[in-house]
């Protein structure tokens, strides 16, 4: 029969510390901890990278309202412009026999400033009429998108590319799908800007003398 010793040193092991394995059950705790926030993280900062370069502004459910957009000027850096289609909720009152869908060209700047912007939206009747950049300092945005069906101006570029996959675009920030016809420019100036449009986005927005108010008249 085996003594007590050697039955101890046939198991192999020794009676644990318990402080040395609360130790370790908290460093295993703080690993898990770890690798579940990277994920957490990760979607976070993809999420931010995707708002800044203007990939989630032109998939949201529009309205089916359409808007018009002027201005006397619009500079930009870093242009972009393609076509896509909008997506307006199910159920939505404003799908007519569309679908909901609204074919739009989408045009996407990286840093833009706009002189005496003009928004305005027809209730039926009445027009939501907001007005900016009138003054000495200009309306300024950065990774600005439009959805449009209508664009009018007199327009200069540099160093413009036309026919490119929209896929392939790398001047604003912004992707189109790939295989779409697509142009893209160094800078783009409009004069006499006229929009109409079915979404805007931007990452900032700046407004100087914004006025809100109700019109008998839109832009």
């Amino acid at each position: 029969m085996a003594s007590t010793s050697d039955t101890t040193a046939s198991n192999g092991s020794t009676p644990e510390d318990p402080e040395s394995a609360s130790t370790r059950r908290g460093r295993v705790r703080l690993r898990r901890a770890a690798v579940m926030a990277v994920p957490a993280t990760a979607v976070a900062a993809g999420l931010m990278i995707l708002t800044a370069q203007g990939a989630l502004g032109v998939q949201f459910a529009i309205s089916g309202m359409p808007f018009t957009v002027t201005a006397t000027d619009l500079d930009g850096t870093g242009f972009e412009q393609f076509g896509g289609l909008d997506n307006m909720a199910e159920g939505s009152s404003n799908a007519g026999d569309t679908g909901g869908q609204v074919l739009i060209v989408t045009s996407a700047i990286r840093s833009a400033t706009l002189t005496k912007l003009c928004q305005s939206v027809d209730l039926g009747g009445t027009n939501l009429l907001i007005t900016a950049g009138s003054g000495s300092e200009k309306v300024q945005a950065s990774h600005l998108t439009t959805d449009s069906t209508e664009l009018s101006g007199d327009a200069s570029f540099d160093n413009i590319e036309i026919g490119n996959d929209a896929g392939t675009l790398d001047k604003a920030g912004v992707q189109g799908p790939k295989g779409v016809f697509s142009q893209q420019a160094d800078t783009v100036h409009i004069g006499n800007l006229r929009q109409t449009n079915y979404a805007t986005t931007a990452a900032v927005f700046k407004l100087p003398g914004l006025k809100l108010r109700f019109s008998d008249q839109g832009c």
